[in-house]
């Protein structure tokens, strides 16, 4: 068995390391500088080390790099100072497998050892034979831009590191979070989702950390938040820029020390998750505007996986296609086998901003509607057939410098608070009746338009 590498420059430090991974039964190499390391590693070429980022001689994130260079299916641990998780987040986006802030207990330094050991296959493909190159889990596309997206997750599934996903609604965020969670040591433990945009500010914290039986008005029994329900397993919060300024603060103490606090309860209480968060909206913008902790930013953003846009991946419009056409004409009973080439041709020109829901509704539409053995363009949505013709003709050039029209009918005559429901309630109507999708498109917070509504019920 190859030996782990310990690279650490304080000599009392370097001691208890190997004191706590010799008593778990571990050999270990160590070195106290960069140079001594880089020797050793290739003497051993270990499949483990740890690294502190403060040395002597010579930057540890640099040694990462040179490191991983020459055998990059090393997992290297990064030790650092609490001060400089900065640091740590940047070597965790070179490709660092995991990073530990000092001060850390031994079982938790034991759990990321035994993490990184048992991850003997984080660079290989998890496809077995006969599977379509781009299979990942639920995933369906082979573009290149998805195989990056694929290979993130491989590297960071056994990681404890908290993963940000972004990227357009409808794109798969959630699809995202579950394959993370899958190919996690967590994988056995339970996977629990929460939308931070579609739950009233004043119930999140809730439905986060739970509440005890008469806390508040309504608290009728006591509920486990989703920290406590995801004990052991992965805690996926998405749309998490949505969430209220407040409970980030209470967000970012949970990430700092594990320990929740359920509403009306004496004392907290430690628990083990992992946390994943998406969100559609760009969080350093978010940050800059006042609507995000930059603090909580920074220990959320540790590795980012960026899903693309369904319009730039190619030939995946196909595939996912005629993957769902099988799946739904079977629910249906429908005798569909694909797309004609008509439709094939107009589905990669789509600009598709719905994404991958969109795409899956416009097919469910054609399938219970119609019968196959073909999906024709006459079987599409109104909707995407106006988006049709508007392809088939060339636009004309606006007249330069004329004003846009803005059509005023029904507005005129209506006071402001007025005018402001009326938008909002049509914004509403026409995403669907969902109140984040609207809050989105309006740049507002959902639980905004939650009390706006509130507020116009009561009225007589």
């Amino acid at each position: 068995m190859k030996p782990l590498l310990l690279i650490e420059d304080t000599a009392s430090l370097q001691m208890v390391y190997e004191s706590v991974l010799r008593g778990a039964g571990h050999e270990v190499v160590s070195a106290s500088t960069a140079a001594e390391g880089a020797a050793l590693f290739q003497k051993h070429a270990p499949d483990v080390v740890l690294l502190d980022l403060m040395l002597p001689d010579r930057s540890g994130q640099e040694l990462m790099r040179d490191l991983l260079e020459i055998k990059p299916d090393t997992n290297v641990i990064v030790v650092t100072a609490n001060g400089s998780i900065n640091r740590a987040v940047e070597a965790m986006r070179a490709g660092a497998y995991e990073f530990l802030l000092k001060p850390f207990n031994e079982q938790r330094f034991l759990n990321a050892v035994e993490n990184a050991l048992d991850d003997g296959n984080r660079s290989k493909p998890t496809t077995s034979p006969g599977t379509a190159p781009g299979a990942f889990g639920t995933f369906v596309g082979s573009s290149p831009l998805m195989q990056q997206v694929y290979a993130r997750i491989r590297s960071v599934g056994r990681s404890m590191a908290t993963v940000f996903i972004t990227g357009e609604s409808g794109t798969g965020k959630e699809i995202c979070a579950q394959a993370v969670h899958e190919k996690s040591n967590r994988a056995n433990g339970p996977f629990v989702p929460l939308n931070c945009g579609a739950i009233p500010s004043d119930l999140l914290e809730s439905e986060v950390f739970g509440h005890l039986k008469g806390s508040f008005t309504g608290a009728i029994a006591d509920k486990p938040g989703a920290a406590a329900v995801a004990d052991g397993g992965t805690l996926f919060l998405d749309e998490i820029c949505e969430m209220d300024l407040n409970l980030q603060t209470k967000l970012l103490r949970f990430l700092q020390t594990s320990m929740i606090q359920p509403v009306g309860a004496p004392t907290p209480r430690k628990v083990n998750v992992r946390i994943i968060c998406a969100t559609n909206r760009d969080p350093m913008e978010e940050v800059r505007r006042g609507r995000f902790r930059e603090d909580l930013y920074y220990r959320l953003h540790v590795v980012p996986i960026h899903l693309p846009p369904l319009r730039d991946r190619g030939h995946d419009v196909i595939e996912i296609a005629e993957a769902s056409i099988a799946r739904f004409a079977n629910d249906e009973g429908r005798a569909f086998t694909g797309l004609d080439e008509a439709t094939k041709q107009l589905f990669q020109q789509l600009e598709w901003p719905g994404n991958v829901r969109q795409l899956l509704n416009v097919l469910r539409h054609a399938i219970v509607l119609h019968d196959g053995p073909l999906v024709t363009q006459d079987m599409l949505p109104l909707d995407l057939r106006h988006e049709t013709e508007a392809l088939s003709h060339a636009p004309t050039a606006p007249m330069v410098g004329a004003p846009p029209r803005v059509a005023l009918d029904g507005l005129l005559g209506k006071t402001l608070a007025e005018i402001e429901q009326l938008v909002i309630e049509e914004t509403i109507q026409r995403h669907g009746g969902s109140v984040p999708r609207a809050a989105r498109v309006l740049d507002v917070s959902p639980s905004t338009i939650y009390r706006k509504r509130e507020s116009w019920a009561k009225k007589p």
